[in-house]
């Protein structure tokens, strides 16, 4: 599997910590992988419309992929 080298916040890296801390995924590759597939899955349908973030990547009121993720979690959460 090709590798790729990403710069994230460190709230997103602890974000991914805690969710394979707490079980919820095996490994920081899974939940990248699943957002990855999440943000595919909103391209296609249209979900991540252009200019939805301001330049600062804050949302304009836009629901995408990142929205889609965190509720995908709190269900996870919800349900486990």
């Amino acid at each position: 599997m090709p590798m790729v080298t990403v710069s994230i916040s460190p709230l997103q890296a602890a974000d991914i910590r805690a969710a394979v801390d707490n079980g919820t995924y095996a490994s920081s590759s899974e939940v990248v992988r699943e957002a990855l597939r999440m943000w595919e899955a909103a391209r296609k349908l249209g979900g991540c419309p252009e200019g939805a973030f301001d330049q600062s990547g804050v949302s304009r009121g836009a629901k995408c992929v990142a929205d889609m993720f965190a509720d995908h979690e709190a269900e996870n959460r919800h349900t486990a």
